[in-house]
């Protein structure tokens, strides 16, 4: 992975460091991933330096705001919860949050384009993205919560 990484920063113009391919190698397989689950993945010490090319706390909040801007990752932020970040990024998709556990899950937009909804007024702006989340229950919570109400 770390080679795809290289090329995928190489790709957007940005320079390929130690530091920014660690954070996206952690997010391979983590979708949703919060900047504390990402730190703890990569090893960071809570204010120290790791070996990932010198990451501090601050470095990793550099590094995920650099990837967000070039698109290369995507930011979400549901009510209540910390900013969480994903690799899945220039499609149309919008996310399903359990309200029990906080498990978040993708789900592709049923028109395909975006944005997929459009606002009653434009209010001058030019829309190109509506970003939806879903609240509810998991399966798991859902029989949970029904087996407490028995």
């Amino acid at each position: 992975m770390d080679q795809v990484a290289a090329g995928m920063l190489r790709a957007k113009g940005l320079r390929s460091t130690v530091q920014r391919r660690s954070v996206l190698v952690a997010l391979q397989g983590h979708p949703h991933s919060t900047a504390a689950e990402l730190e703890s993945r990569i090893g960071i010490a809570s204010g120290g330096k790791t070996s990932s090319g010198g990451l501090s706390r601050q470095g990793l909040y550099n590094v995920l705001d650099d990837l967000t801007q070039a698109e290369l990752i995507r930011c979400i932020e549901p009510a209540g919860s910390p900013a969480r970040y994903e690799l899945r990024v220039g499609d149309n998709h919008h996310h399903l949050v359990c309200r029990g556990c906080g498990q978040i899950e993708d789900i592709d937009c049923s028109t395909g384009q975006a944005p997929c909804l459009e606002p009653f007024e434009h209010k001058g702006f030019t829309i190109d993205e509506a970003e939806i989340i879903w609240w509810g229950l998991c399966e798991s919570c859902h029989s949970a919560r029904q087996a407490a109400d028995r």
